[in-house]
């Protein structure tokens, strides 16, 4: 029996069609316009990230310049802030790149000295200190390579603009290709610091500290990337086929497998598994919730990863980003040696970064003893200028490397600042002297 396909059906079924196809059309439209929107954001984000770059760099080489003339603490102490702000400010916009394929691991060394450098001489300056001759020749030997950098920083961005691919076109290709002249320029910048002053001085990214074997993956079991790839996805809440292999992992006293997504990049360390570091590159725009609310999104996120005993130090607030600074907890000592930074945003609360270095290269389970020099022995080396407001027991960092058990005061002076020295448990000498700066948003020391 033949059937028999009345006009009006065909009508309807040639409707139908053609509404079907109007409606994926509209919407394939709708779909290429907000592609188009996000890759112009992409390109305008990576071109903004390399001006802030090279911009930064102008800065410590301008500012580098003047503290080779600075006489007085006043003027080294302002410099230096100036310096730690440019130094942060490189290192953010370098994050913002995506250059996980290349190694740049002497460039982020470079900025994270400075910054370092800078807290040592503000210290020093806080204490009414001007610099040795040496600081004099580190400073020269830094401001060369600042002004160096920002020459060759200046030339890429030169590049970039009269290239006739976008710059997003352009990083693309180094997935599948290292022979580009973003790879050659990068590269010029990592030889460029052969020359870099070997500075000497208690911080994070001291040579001494980057020569050390990590204490906690020194007898641990090696990962594969793909142990490491569902780590890291588990950390950053994605899927594992949304994380990306960089060309290069890092290799040095801590080897990691390096992964990236969009706007994401996350290290995890080839012995034991640990994450490193996360870092996310969105900039806040409105500060929605205070800094305490943030210590708590960050406390919560911490012990969602199984890290316990942690207790807040410090803390900064930058471009509606709160930064948190944890130290181990030895019962009830605080171990300032084994630090995390937890970043949050204010808008909303995102965890935007995670750096566990410091806390993977000296952490092991101590068991303190009993202090040699009571708390009342040791009070008695302080100043009579300073009134203690409370005591505790502490282990701090010295020449990066080693470590010292004190007895920590908290002490206040007759102008109401706050002071905290460090007094070795075991001979009764000051070990250290902070000066505790608290703003509204922030809690530092220098």
């Amino acid at each position: 029996m033949k059937t028999v396909i009345s006009r009006r059906a065909i009508a309807r079924l040639v409707s139908f069609s053609l509404a079907i196809i109007a409606v994926l059309g509209a919407a394939d439209l709708i779909y290429m316009r907000r592609l188009r929107e996000a890759e112009r954001q992409i390109e305008y984000g990576y071109m903004q990230a390399v001006d802030e770059l090279a911009s930064s760099a102008d800065k410590l080489s301008s500012t580098l310049s003047k503290g080779l003339y600075a006489a007085t603490p006043t003027m080294m102490a302002r410099l230096s802030s100036e310096l730690i702000s440019e130094a942060n400010t490189a290192k953010t916009a370098l994050t913002k790149l995506p250059v996980s394929n290349i190694n740049l691991e002497k460039t982020e060394k470079f900025f994270s000295q400075i910054g370092n450098y800078a807290y040592s001489l503000a210290e020093q300056a806080a204490m009414g200190g001007t610099p040795e001759y040496e600081d004099y020749s580190n400073m020269q030997a830094l401001c060369e390579n600042a002004e160096n950098l920002s020459k060759q920083l200046w030339q890429l961005r030169s590049r970039f603009s009269s290239n006739d691919k976008t710059i997003s076109e352009l990083f693309k290709e180094l997935e599948n290709s290292s022979d580009s002249f973003i790879t050659e320029g990068f590269s010029g910048m990592e030889e460029g610091f052969e020359n870099t002053p070997k500075l000497i001085y208690d911080g994070p990214f001291s040579d001494h500290i980057l020569e050390r074997e990590p204490r906690l993956t020194e007898n641990a079991p090696e990962v594969t990337r793909d142990e490491a790839v569902k780590k890291a996805a588990a950390y950053c809440h994605l899927e594992d086929w949304e994380l990306h292999d960089c060309q290069t992992g890092e290799d040095g006293k801590m080897p990691s497998y390096c992964f990236y997504a969009d706007g994401l990049n996350v290290a995890v360390t080839k012995k034991g598994g640990f994450i490193s570091y996360m870092l996310r590159s969105r900039e806040p725009s409105t500060k929605k919730i205070t800094p305490e609310k943030a210590e708590s999104y960050a406390t919560s996120y911490l012990e969602s990863l199984g890290i316990k005993n942690m207790e807040k130090t410090y803390y900064e607030t930058y471009n509606n980003v709160t930064t948190i600074n944890y130290a181990y907890e030895a019962g009830d000592v605080t171990c300032y040696t084994d630090l995390i930074k937890v970043s949050v945003a204010l808008d909303n609360g995102e965890i935007l970064g995670f750096d566990a270095r410091g806390y993977i290269v000296n952490h092991y389970e101590r068991d303190p003893a009993e202090p040699t020099l009571s708390v009342q022995e040791c009070q008695e080396k302080l100043s009579p200028a300073l009134e203690v407001v409370k005591s505790s027991l502490a282990i701090i960092p010295t020449d990066s490397v080693d470590e010292t058990y004190c007895w920590e005061f908290e002490c206040k002076t007759q102008d109401e600042r706050t002071v905290l020295v460090y007094v070795n448990c075991e001979t009764g000498e000051e070990e250290d002297i902070l000066i505790l700066l608290e703003m509204p948003d922030s809690t530092l020391t220098i």
